[in-house]
């Protein structure tokens, strides 16, 4: 809108009674109208005699946005349409990002912070838009599964609705989503009512992504198109700009970097920003030759985004609304390679079971469990290497969101592997392992209190999970899984504990027909089972499956609260060694063949 002020006149008055849509704000005593009634305005307004009236104009580019921006509809009257058993579990400030993006016509950029829950807020969205269906969402490949979880449990969608393009065979799909490859011959068909797929597949399909009637349109971590000479980015354009509604979701909207935010904001309104140049010269500190990378009218800018296109919440300015601690599962994708061997090893330890079942000798059931014992521990061992790509590939979009964060992991090559990708990615990092001196670890510790350029924590679990104070970060991530329920909620507790002055967002990295299968359900049973000895009660690991707010199927043990599910008491002296777990035998039953139906998937207990 645009605004004027001046001292009272009856002839200014009338003046502003004859400018189309032009309305008195007595609480800000001011005149507001319409970009669209600024010609009028300043015709009305020089015909007044004896004014002195002093316009001033807008840039083109500001102009065309605000223009386009007022004539979109506003749909807000469609949020009533949202289920109420999603609406009544968001949080208030999602409530807010779902009506901005409604009230501006459902194109637009929710760029709030790392943990706000943006993939959910976008579904509430797309639940507004239940005749718009089919929904395309464009996402890193690491978030492809996430992404029909959280599709699946929030709009309770059969899972042979959920379409997810891959770019190879195999890999896991116990959820059962309906599954499709990108080099499949003949051409695919994108028929689900959600249908997924990565940035990198789009140059692959797009002709079948651009004869698709996709309406609706998700592109999540958006920030992927920044680059304008990147294939991916020339792709998904055209894609964007076909749909009629389109969300982008980017917790790192480079407004320090406004050359990349042109694409985005391209995508979202192509007759607005069509010239570069126009552009980089306004924001970009223009320079010659069509250099880009400085930063210029910046507070403008981001005022014109803020009014047009993007809403961006930080966790501070919604802490009260936050759980203190939430976790969060996120399901990695692996290559088929990197399963061959896990697939093996599995079959070979369901033929031990069976073994062990139909034996008679004691001396020979024993013998036969070492042998057990050691399938599982090596298992474990190479899941942990199976799923070094696919941990690399999520964590690359945590560096891009800026915030500081915790990254745990228990195996060598997994640790070792973190720790060079961040170097490799000039991410400037400490590590604490068990390699790393006592006398050490406090001054690293210190530095990643103090020093806000140092941005990630690569630790053991063993190692970095007990005695430190990390609270300098409030995000923590698990690349992998302990036996013992307590060296997780130790680690945890890195961050979470007094002196934390966020809220507290925990993601645990995991991956179907790996050792996760047996560690995750295990440690779940053995937190109930420690939590009845301890309080005469049950404690869970509590997940929460949306991020931020509860899920629509959420029941008791799913979201976190304000302490930890068991206490430090009595946990300390648990081994993480699965040879030598006395409650292995317990558990072992729930490891199935990945060909067995009945494999569970990590999902949470209900």
């Amino acid at each position: 809108m645009v605004a004027a002020k001046f001292p009272y006149s009856p002839m200014l008055v009338d003046a502003f009674h004859k400018i189309p849509k032009a309305t008195w704000n007595g609480r800000e005593r001011v005149w507001i109208f319409p970009p669209s009634s600024l010609e009028k305005a300043e015709e009305v307004l020089s015909a007044v005699p004896g004014a002195a009236v002093e316009v001033h104009k807008l840039d083109p580019l500001v102009r065309r946005a605000l223009v386009a921006a007022s004539a979109v509809p506003d749909l807000q009257d469609l949020y009533d349409r949202m289920p109420s058993y999603i609406e009544s579990r968001l949080l208030p400030f999602q409530r807010e990002g779902v009506r901005f993006v409604l009230q501006h016509g459902g194109r637009v950029l929710v760029a709030d912070e790392m943990g706000l829950g943006k993939t959910l807020q976008a579904i509430a969205v797309a639940a507004c838009f239940p005749d718009a269906w089919p929904v395309l969402v464009i996402t890193p490949s690491s978030l492809r599964l996430h992404w029909a979880s959280m599709v699946q449990e929030w709009l309770n969608l059969p899972s042979t609705d959920i379409l997810v393009v891959l770019s190879q065979s195999g890999g896991s799909n116990k959820a059962g989503f309906k599954v499709v490859y990108s080099n499949s011959k003949p051409k695919i068909h994108l028929d689900g009512v959600f249908n997924i797929i990565s940035y990198d597949v789009i140059p692959k399909i797009q002709d079948i992504l651009l004869n698709s009637e996709f309406k609706i349109v998700v592109a999540d971590e958006s920030h992927f198109l920044k680059n304008p000479q990147a294939k991916r980015t020339n792709a998904s354009l055209p894609v964007l700009q076909k749909a009629r509604y389109v969300i982008l979701l980017s917790g790192t909207p480079a407004l320090s970097r406004p050359i990349e935010l042109f694409k985005q904001l391209e995508a979202l309104y192509p007759d607005v920003y069509k010239n570069v140049h126009e552009y980089g010269n306004r924001y970009c500190r223009g320079g010659v030759f069509g250099c880009y990378q400085g930063a210029s009218n910046h507070e403008e800018l981001h005022n014109l985004m803020r009014a047009t296109v993007m809403i961006r919440r930080l966790k501070k300015d919604v802490i009260s609304q936050l759980p203190v601690k939430r976790r969060q599962q996120v399901f990695l994708d692996l290559n088929e390679k990197d399963m061959k061997q896990i697939r093996a090893l599995f079959r070979e330890l369901e033929a031990v079971k069976s073994s062990i079942q139909s034996c008679d000798s004691k001396e020979k059931i024993s013998s036969l469990k070492i042998v057990e014992k050691n399938l599982i521990n090596k298992i474990y061992t190479d899941s942990a290497e199976a799923k070094i790509p696919a941990v690399l590939d999520y964590l690359a979009t945590v560096i891009e969101a800026g915030c500081k964060f915790l990254i745990f992991a228990h195996h060598q090559p997994m640790i070792d592997a973190i720790h060079q990708f961040l170097l490799k990615k000039k991410v400037d990092c400490i590590r604490i392992d068990g390699s790393t001196p006592t006398t050490s670890r406090q001054t690293l510790v210190t530095d990643f209190q103090e020093k806000d350029a140092i941005k990630a924590a690569v630790l053991s679990i063993k190692a970095g999970g007990v005695g430190l104070t990390l609270t300098a970060a409030s995000t923590v991530i698990f690349a992998e899984l302990s036996w013992t329920p307590g060296d997780i909620i130790q680690a945890e507790d890195r961050v979470h504990r007094i002196g934390q002055e966020s809220a507290v967002n925990i993601y645990y990295l995991l991956a179907n027909d790996t050792i996760d299968d047996i560690i995750w359900d295990a440690v779940l049973s053995k937190l109930e089972n420690l939590g009845q000895v301890l309080d005469g009660q049950e404690k869970t690991l509590e997940v929460d499956v949306s991020g931020a707010g509860k899920s629509p199927i959420a029941k008791k043990g799913m979201v976190e609260t304000s302490r930890s599910p068991v206490g430090k008491k009595g946990m300390a002296g648990t081994s993480t060694s699965p040879g030598k777990q006395t409650t292995l035998d317990s558990f072992l039953k729930r490891c199935h063949s990945p060909t067995d139906s009945q494999l569970r998937a990590k999902t949470p207990r209900f």
